[in-house]
Order: structure tokens, then C-alpha cells, then sequence
């Protein structure tokens, strides 16, 4: 088994009530004269109180273009990934040099060298360091980032991985697009990177957070226009279908009783859940989905009013608020969940 060591999450360094987003929003992205009402009740229903963006407000009507846009994604990126990927390695005790993977995933910008090899030598890690930069699983990447951690420590149990989320979704947002998806998006999203550090069974000496026992993937036919995106001279366009909360409820369920099955587990064995913040109606959807007990998403449900939906970073910051607040007793199962374009959901078995 592979055991997490640590968890550092960060934030992008401008920080916003929702309103003075929505305003921003109003300003550039409705037709004049038209009114704001249907914007203003997509921004309020969304329960996001602040929101941390990489750049100023007024900063991003001076951004010109996809490539404007995505040199703003490779500078911040690596600023951000830098500080999470130091953060998590302080806090687990491990000096760079140890690390022998690093996974790096984001959906909101692009680089080639990717920001993970941009990283090695700003940080001192190995130049034989195994490099896995991973596009296109949104917001899910948090979950099968970690998955997939466990799928390589169990191949090296005396290795050391660490995976890397930054996700910059204020550079996606479009100006000039009145549409819903747009709209929902940009009362939703936030800025921020997480980074967590993961040993293998056999690393000396052994860290002290929960054992990632198991994980499993499901891709659902027929909902590739669900969520993702449509990429443009603009940039990424989102693509954010309202049937997201339906298709949570017609299949997590049965996913979850058949993964927790198989390890000899039902829903009420688990002491803590760490869902990612997809918003209001998918965490209501999965809830009711799950049947799950009064304030079992309680911390999933702060971290969204605090900071929004930080794509992939989410469920890597639901996880570190869950080892500071809620630590389960020793022994005790957790399950970590996430979803994502494709559409899918992918679950991970966590024993403390």
C-alpha cells in the first residue's frame, strides 16, 4: 500500500468577494443594456462567499488573446506549483532529491517544457526524476492523480511521488460570452494549486497520514458534451452541460456500493467523505445520491464558500481540511471522490 505524507494546498494571491466578480462579469460579458438578473442569481446560488484570482480584476481586459493568456497560465503556474510542491515536501520531512515521481495535471493552461519540468531544477529535484504531465481530467485529476500515485508505489513500494495540481480557471473565463455555461463558470471558479506527497509501503521511515488502499475509474457512455471544453482563438470555452447533477444520481451510487464491495465495505462504514466542490447542485446530487448522513460534506461545502471550485486543486484541498479538522480514529475507512469531462468519476479508498 502507499501512504499519503503530506498535503499543501495554496492560493492564487488576489482575493474577491463574489460580488465584486459578478459585477466584473456584468461589465464585460453582458450585451449593453442588457440586465443582470439571471447573472445575479446564477452568481448567488452558486454559495461561493470569495474567490482568489492570479491576476487583479482590471488586469485581465488587458489580456490579448489565447497567447496572452496562456503565457499568463505558464508564469503563474509555476510561481504557484513551486510554492505547493515545496510546502507539501516541508511538511512531509522529505527533501527533494528523494522524489522520484511527480505527476503534474491542469485543464486551464498549457506549456511545452511542461511546468513540471520547469520545476526540477527551481526546486532541486532529481534530473533523473520520473515526469508525468497530465491534460484533459479537469476536475477529476485530484482524485485519479492520486490514484494513479498508488498505481506506481505499489510497482516501487520504496519510492516517493508526489503529485501536482494548478488549476487558473480566471484565465478561461471569456469576455463577451453571455452564455449560461459561461456565466454559472465564472460564479463558480477559482485560482489555486495543491500538492501532495505519497510514500510507498516499504519507504523508512514510514509517514504518519492515511494508506490509499485502493482506487477505481469509470468513464459513462455517452456524455462526452457534458463538461470540457471548446477550444478556441480565445482561449477554452466552457463547456457545462445541466445535466451533471442527473447523471450523478443515475450512476454514483451503484459505483460506490460495488468499489466499496468489493473491499468488504457498505456506505456506513466510512468515516469520512472527501468529495470534491463541484458546486451546489452535484454536491446536493451526490448527497441525495449516497443517502449520506446530516454534515458528512460539511467540509467539502466550506472549502466551496471560501475559495469555489478550484478544478482539480478541490478535492486535493477538501483532503488537507479533512486531515486538519475531521481526522477519523486509526483504522477507520475514507472515501475520496471526484468527477470530471469524459464524464466520469473516479473513487478512492482511504483507510486512517
Amino acid at each position: 500500500m502507499s501512504r499519503i505524507a503530506a498535503v499543501h494546498g495554496v492560493l492564487a494571491p488576489h482575493r474577491h468577494r463574489q460580488r465584486e466578480i459578478t459585477d466584473l462579469m456584468a461589465r464585460t460579458c453582458l450585451p449593453d443594456g442588457a440586465g443582470r438578473a439571471v447573472l445575479d442569481r446564477f452568481h448567488a446560488s452558486a454559495r461561493v462567499r470569495t474567490r482568489h484570482t492570479v491576476l487583479p480584476l482590471d488586469a485581465y481586459g488587458a489580456l490579448d488573446g489565447f497567447g496572452a493568456v496562456n503565457d499568463a497560465f505558464i508564469t503563474a503556474a509555476v510561481e504557484l506549483g513551486a510554492e505547493a510542491v515545496e510546502g507539501a515536501l516541508h511538511a512531509a520531512g522529505i527533501s527533494p532529491h528523494d522524489v522520484d515521481l511527480l505527476v503534474f495535471t491542469s485543464v486551464t493552461g498549457i506549456a511545452a517544457p511542461s511546468v513540471d519540468a520547469r520545476l526540477v531544477g527551481r526546486l532541486g529535484l532529481r534530473p533523473d526524476l520520473k515526469r508525468l504531465p497530465v491534460f484533459g481530467l479537469g476536475c477529476v485529476a485530484g482524485a485519479a492523480g492520486l490514484g494513479r500515485l498508488h498505481d506506481y508505489l505499489r510497482g516501487w513500494p520504496d519510492h516517493v511521488a508526489v503529485l501536482l495540481s494548478v488549476e487558473l480557471c480566471s484565465l478561461t473565463f471569456q469576455r463577451d460570452d453571455p452564455s449560461p455555461a459561461n456565466l454559472i463558470a465564472g460564479g463558480l471558479f477559482g485560482d489555486g494549486a495543491a500538492a501532495v506527497v505519497c510514500c510507498g509501503g516499504e519507504r523508512v521511515p514510514a509517514p504518519g497520514g492515511p494508506v490509499v488502499v485502493a482506487s477505481r475509474s469509470r468513464l459513462y457512455p455517452d456524455t462526452e458534451r457534458v463538461m470540457g471544453w471548446n477550444i478556441t482563438a480565445s482561449g477554452f470555452r466552457v463547456v457545462l452541460d445541466s445535466t451533471v447533477p442527473d447523471v450523478v444520481r443515475r450512476h454514483l451510487a451503484d459505483d460506490v456500493d460495488a468499489f466499496l464491495g468489493d473491499h468488504d465495505l457498505k456506505r456506513h462504514d466510512i468515516a469520512a467523505w472527501v468529495c470534491h466542490p463541484g458546486g451546489p447542485k452535484v454536491l446536493e446530487a451526490v448527497a441525495e445520491a449516497l443517502d449520506l448522513p446530516e454534515g458528512a460534506l460539511d467540509v467539502t461545502w466550506r472549502s466551496l464558500e471560501r475559495i469555489g471550485n478550484l478544478s482539480s486543486a478541490s478535492v486535493l484541498h477538501v483532503l488537507r481540511d479533512t486531515l486538519a479538522e475531521r481526522c477519523p480514529p486509526p483504522g477507520t475507512p475514507g472515501l475520496l471522490l471526484a468527477l470530471g469531462p469524459g464524464f466520469c468519476s473516479e473513487l478512492v479508498l482511504l483507510r486512517w
